[in-house]
C-alpha cells in the first residue's frame, strides 16, 4: 500500500516538474543563447500574416498556441488566418518547436517567410515543415505532405512522427549553408542549400519565385492555420 502511495506522489511530482518546465529556458539554454518565441501565456511576439492582432481563433490553451476550429470559413478557422513571428532572422540558426494534431488536422511551421503585401498568402512565400496526421494519407502513395516533409520539395528520410493527440518535437537547424531537421530526435531532412540537388528541387517547386529559389534564406517563423486544430509549444529561437 505504501509503495503504490509512494508511486502515485512520484507519478505527480513528474508531472508537475514536466508542467513548469514548459515555455521556460534552462540555464544552460539562456547561456547558450537560446529565446523563447511564446511564453505560454499570451501571443506577444506574433501577429497575423499581413496583419496585426492574431484572428481569436488563436488561443492559449494549457501553455501551448491552440488554433481552435469550431467552425471553418472556407480553409481556414472562422477568425483564424495564418500567424507570424515578430522575430526574423538573416542568417545562421537553431529552431525548436512542439507541435500535436486533432484527429486529420493539416497545418505546418514556416521557414525564411518574406512577409510582404505582394505575397498575399504565407505558402507562397515560405518553406514549410509540414505539421499533420498522418492518418489522411494511409495507404496513399508516397508524397511531400506527411509529417516533417518539406511541402512539395523534399520527404522526410524516416517517418518517426508521433500519431494524433501526442506531441511531436522539432528541432530545424540552418549552419554553413547546411540545413538539417530532426523530429523527435531522429534526423529527418538534411540538404545543401547551395547544392544542386536541393536547388533543383525548389525550382520544381512552388517556392520558385520566393526569395529561397534565389538563394535568400530569411524572414520570420510562421504557424499556418488550413482550418483544423493544432498546438504548437515550447517554440524556441537560437540565433548563431
Amino acid at each position: 500500500m505504501l509503495r503504490t502511495a509512494l508511486l502515485f506522489l512520484f507519478q505527480i511530482l513528474l508531472t508537475a516538474a514536466h508542467a513548469q518546465s514548459l515555455n521556460v529556458l534552462s540555464a544552460a539554454e539562456k547561456k547558450d543563447g537560446w529565446k523563447l518565441l511564446f511564453d505560454g501565456k499570451n501571443l506577444k511576439g506574433w501577429h497575423a500574416y499581413n496583419g496585426k492582432t492574431p484572428g481569436s481563433a488563436w488561443i492559449v490553451e494549457d501553455g501551448a498556441v491552440k488554433l481552435n476550429v469550431p467552425e471553418r470559413a472556407g480553409n481556414k478557422a472562422k477568425n483564424g488566418g495564418d500567424i507570424v513571428s515578430d522575430e526574423m532572422v538573416t542568417g545562421d540558426f537553431e529552431f525548436k518547436a512542439e507541435w500535436k494534431v486533432s484527429k486529420y488536422a493539416n497545418s505546418g511551421i514556416f521557414f525564411f517567410v518574406d512577409e510582404s503585401p505582394k505575397n498575399k498568402n504565407m505558402h507562397d512565400t515560405g518553406l514549410e515543415l509540414q505539421v499533420i496526421d498522418d492518418k489522411i494519407y494511409e495507404g496513399a502513395k508516397e508524397n511531400t505532405h506527411r509529417a516533417s516533409d518539406f511541402f512539395g520539395i523534399a520527404n522526410a528520410r524516416l517517418r518517426e512522427g508521433n500519431p494524433q493527440g501526442e506531441w511531436n518535437k522539432i528541432h530545424f537547424i540552418v549552419k554553413k549553408g547546411k540545413l538539417t531537421v530532426y523530429q523527435n530526435e531522429f534526423m529527418v531532412q538534411e540538404h545543401d542549400l547551395g547544392g544542386s540537388n536541393w536547388k533543383q528541387r525548389v525550382a520544381n517547386s512552388g517556392l520558385k519565385a520566393a526569395p529561397i529559389g534565389k538563394g535568400v534564406y530569411k524572414g520570420r517563423f510562421g504557424l499556418q492555420d488550413w482550418g483544423s486544430t493544432v498546438w504548437y509549444r515550447n517554440i524556441k529561437l537560437r540565433k548563431l
